[in-house]
């Protein structure tokens, strides 16, 4: 078959529903919201409500971050808990000591004894 008269076939062919019969916008309307809420459901399912649930145990973390915890921060230090500020902590790694923001602290590793002075 020629590929010009398949082409012109497919362009003749009748592209609306069977004689009679219009379509349904009310129900296309319907479907379409349908969609929309269950994919907004499915976001907020997948994407929202994990993220919050996070950033709700990283607030609790900070809150307990005490003196003497041994701490790994963001970039990957990791040291002890000097003093605990209200915005910022100084910890001590190896030989520096380092202040860096509360919200860089990724996790505590373990509550260690208080560090003499």
């Amino acid at each position: 078959m020629d590929l010009n008269l398949m082409q012109t076939q497919l362009a003749m062919a009748p592209t609306s529903s069977p004689a009679g019969t219009a379509p349904n916008s009310t129900a296309q309307s319907a479907n379409f919201v349908l969609m929309m809420v269950v994919m907004v459901v499915m976001f907020y399912f997948v994407l929202i409500r994990p993220q919050q649930k996070k950033a709700k145990e990283h607030a609790a973390l900070l809150k307990n971050v005490k003196r003497g915890d041994r701490v790994i921060t963001s970039a990957g230090l990791v040291g002890m808990v000097e003093t605990v500020k209200e915005k910022t902590i100084i910890i001590k790694s190896d030989a520096s000591k380092l202040e860096i923001t509360k919200a860089a602290v990724a996790s505590i590793e373990s509550s260690g004894e208080p560090i003499e002075a």
